[in-house]
């Protein structure tokens, strides 16, 4: 009989904890708020969406606009690695 594979509830406490965005990525989000990393991307992709910054052609690229191109670090940059660029504007959060 197959054992029950176990999750790794230390990954997932990771990957919820909430993170601090640059000054730059806080103007992307509207809020300087601390936020985990699937609401960062929720944001960020509905964003990119709500101002239609793909590419009409190549929906795998995104343009960037005047507020992402400081967090992105050039003008066009490929969907799978935004996360790369996005990551290095932010920190995190440590309760006092």
């Amino acid at each position: 009989m197959p054992t029950k594979k176990t999750t790794n509830n230390a990954f997932f406490k990771m990957a919820q904890a909430p993170l601090n965005p640059s000054p730059q990525l806080a103007e992307v989000l509207g809020s300087a708020a601390p936020i985990s990393r699937p609401q960062l991307a929720k944001k960020v992709w509905a964003y990119i969406k709500k101002h239609k910054l793909q590419d009409p052609k190549k929906r795998r690229e995104i343009i960037a606009d005047d507020k992402l191109k400081p967090v992105f670090g050039k003008a066009r940059l490929d969907m799978f690695q935004m996360t790369k660029a996005i990551s290095k504007h932010l920190s995190t959060f440590f309760k006092i």
